[in-house]
């Protein structure tokens, strides 16, 4: 199948795998955690709050195997491990950090019509 015969629209095609990916909530604000360059595991863990040790986990290891983030295991004792963003995982950045940032600007007028509606 080419790039140009992807189309999530379609029940059975791959790319909605890849959308449930990038628009999980864990996948978006760990990418925006590593946009200032390589990361420990405990850093990420403390910029994104309120994120299980399990969740971080499954999150890092989906966006390896989609070839989003790199981990890089350093030969120390006990072993240094970092993650970093690939082109591919920064190119998908540069689409979040938009959406990221009309979340946090439209954040009260959609609370305003939530309250609204659950009024009703």
């Amino acid at each position: 199948m080419s790039a140009l015969e992807y189309t999530p629209y379609v029940a059975d095609c791959p790319s909605r795998q890849l959308l449930d990916r990038i628009g999980d909530r864990w996948s978006v604000l760990t990418i925006g955690s590593l946009v200032d360059g390589p990361q420990r595991y405990s850093t990420i863990a403390n910029r994104v709050e309120g994120v299980s040790q399990k969740m971080l986990t499954q999150t890092l290891r989906a966006l390896e195997r989609d070839g989003l983030v790199t981990r890089t295991v350093f030969p120390e004792i006990p072993p240094h491990v970092e993650y970093e963003l690939t082109d591919r995982g920064r190119s998908l950045r540069n689409v979040l950090e938009p959406l990221e940032r009309w979340a946090t600007e439209h954040m009260d007028d959609v609370a305003e019509s939530r309250a609204e509606y659950d009024a009703r």
